[in-house]
Formats: C-alpha cells, structure tokens, sequence
C-alpha cells in the first residue's frame, strides 16, 4: 500500500514538469493552426489519443505511484487556470494564445489562398455553409476562421 503514495522523486518535479509539458503543447498547437482545434476528425482523436500517451512519460518519468499522476495533473490544471486568468485581464497576451480570426469570404468572394493557408479542405468549407442553409459564398458577406478553429459566416442583406 506504502508504494502508491511513494514518490521517486520530489514532488516538485511533477508539478514543473506537467507544466512545461502544458505550455509546450501549447505552442505545438497554436504553431499547427486553428484548424487543429474545430472539426474533430477520427484523424485528429488518433492523434490526440498518441500524444497523451507519448507525453506520459515527460510528465512522470519512471514513477509509477498514484500520487505522482494527481500531483502533475493538479499542477496541469493550476497552470491552465492561472493562463486562463492572464489571458481574460491581457489582451495581447490572449491574442498569443488564441490567435487571430483569419477571414476566408470579405464582401462575398473568397480571399485567394485562404482555405489553403488555414488548411481547411473544401469539403469542410462547403459543410460550414450547408450548416447556416447556405449554397454557396455570394450569400455570405464574410466568413471567418476563428480562434478556436469553428467557422463563422455573416449573411448579406
């Protein structure tokens, strides 16, 4: 019973470790696009599911005890709240993290490259219109990817 609760190392560790894990992916998300974070594919779910496991290790290395997952998590959980807190009081520290919205229709054209530079396929694209009852772009004043990867369309009137 003794070995659940036994850290192999201090429990600091963990928490230094969960955090800089935290903040790394982070930055890898927020440099792979906004896509990554709206439509979920089963491509995107098989990818979250193998990071999670490959980033097992850097957060608790070779410990195998209870205690040392509830203290990393809990320092993964204090690290997103405290970023969350930061970025409602900061803007420019939330544009980082967030980003901007990229706008993919402006007065019912497409911006030329945009689907490609924001690696949203067609296919998508066309769902997100077919989803607000739209068939095509020259009903859409504009339409925008934004920060949190869903796509917004604005109707002309």
């Amino acid at each position: 019973m003794n070995s659940i609760l036994e850290l192999s190392v201090p429990w600091w560790h963990f928490v230094v470790r969960g955090v800089v894990v935290y903040l790394g992916l982070l930055v890898m998300l927020r440099l792979c696009g906004k896509h990554s974070f709206g439509e979920m594919s089963a491509f995107d779910v098989i990818v979250l599911v193998l990071v999670g496991g490959t980033l097992r290790t850097s957060i608790v290395g070779p410990d195998t005890s209870f205690l040392g997952a509830l203290i990393s998590v809990a320092g993964i959980l204090t690290a997103d709240k405290v970023l969350a807190w930061l970025c409602s009081r900061n803007a420019a520290i939330n544009r980082l993290v967030e980003g901007r919205p990229a706008f993919l229709i402006r007065a019912g054209a497409r911006v030329p490259g945009a689907l490609r530079r924001c690696s949203i396929p067609e296919a998508a694209f066309e769902r997100a219109l077919h989803a607000q009852g739209l068939e095509n772009e020259t009903t859409v004043l504009t339409a925008r990817l934004e920060p949190n990867g869903k796509i917004t369309l604005t109707r002309r009137t």
